[in-house]
């Protein structure tokens, strides 16, 4: 596992890495059968011209491509920046989605503000909502900030297999068997008010996370499998749920910014 991880932090070992996810995913998808379930408003949405944020948790990545078999040009996936991100985000754009680079973490202001222009110039995002370092199945605020600044409501999506192997990484990665049957699921789309304060904020985060919970649990019930439990929630008194670090500031100057432009 170190030397995995030391030659993902090298140029020539991400494109390796990144040659074999995009072949790896290709296959998985090409080789499935794939069954999709959306309501009335998730297809509207899909199908229509309007922007949104498609969200989905960072262990079913695998059952992603399958979610959005149109044109990727449009589609932006949101990447973090560490050297396991950079392999993804490599990856990411041989199959043809643009790659939005930041995180929670790192460059969350100027990832939201780059979230902006591509939803205000009619394109849509991917956002994992849990990465990149988890916890498990908890949602960070970003996309719901992203949301109530750009007017974009958020679509909820998961997916499962039948056959596959669940990683012991801290996402419980599905790795995806060849020549399965697969179910992607999306949810109802989430609105988030232009003017939303730090409660109405936490308040979408909740229920954007129990959203995506659901749907998990769901696609797995119907894959035959037991489903994935979430990580417990991190103590609310770390700086990412109150607001008090210098990203959460940047953050916050960011919306209002971009508050700004959209009056």
């Amino acid at each position: 596992m170190k030397l995995v991880r030391r030659a993902s932090r090298k140029q020539i070992g991400q494109a390796v890495f990144a040659w074999c996810a995009v072949l790896y995913l290709r296959i998985v998808t090409a080789t499935s059968r794939w069954e999709r379930r959306r309501p009335p408003a998730a297809a509207a949405l899909l199908e229509g011209e309007a922007p949104f944020i498609a969200c989905f948790w960072h262990g079913r990545l695998a059952t992603m491509r399958a979610a959005w078999p149109q044109d990727p040009a449009r589609f932006h996936m949101l990447i973090s920046g560490h050297s396991d991100g950079a392999i993804v985000a490599t990856a990411m754009r041989r199959l043809g989605f643009p790659v939005i680079t930041g995180s929670s973490r790192r460059g969350g202001a100027s990832a939201l503000r780059m979230i902006a222009q591509v939803l205000s110039e009619g394109g849509c995002v991917g956002v994992t909502p849990d990465g990149p370092r988890g916890p498990r199945m908890r949602a960070k605020i970003g996309a719901v900030k992203a949301a109530a600044v750009s007017g974009a409501p958020i679509l909820p999506v998961s997916g499962a297999v039948r056959r596959c192997t669940l990683l012991g990484s801290w996402d419980r990665f599905m790795a995806a068997d060849f020549f399965n049957r697969g179910i992607i699921l999306y949810g109802e789309p989430l609105s988030v008010p232009a003017d939303a304060d730090r409660e109405t904020l936490e308040r979408c985060r909740r229920e954007l996370e129990e959203r995506l919970n659901a749907l998990t649990a769901e696609a797995d019930r119907l894959s035959g499998h037991e489903p994935v439990e979430p990580a417990a929630p991190p103590p609310a008194s770390l700086p990412e749920r109150d607001g008090a670090d210098t990203t959460d500031l940047a953050d916050e100057a960011a919306m209002g910014g971009l508050r700004h432009a959209r009056s």
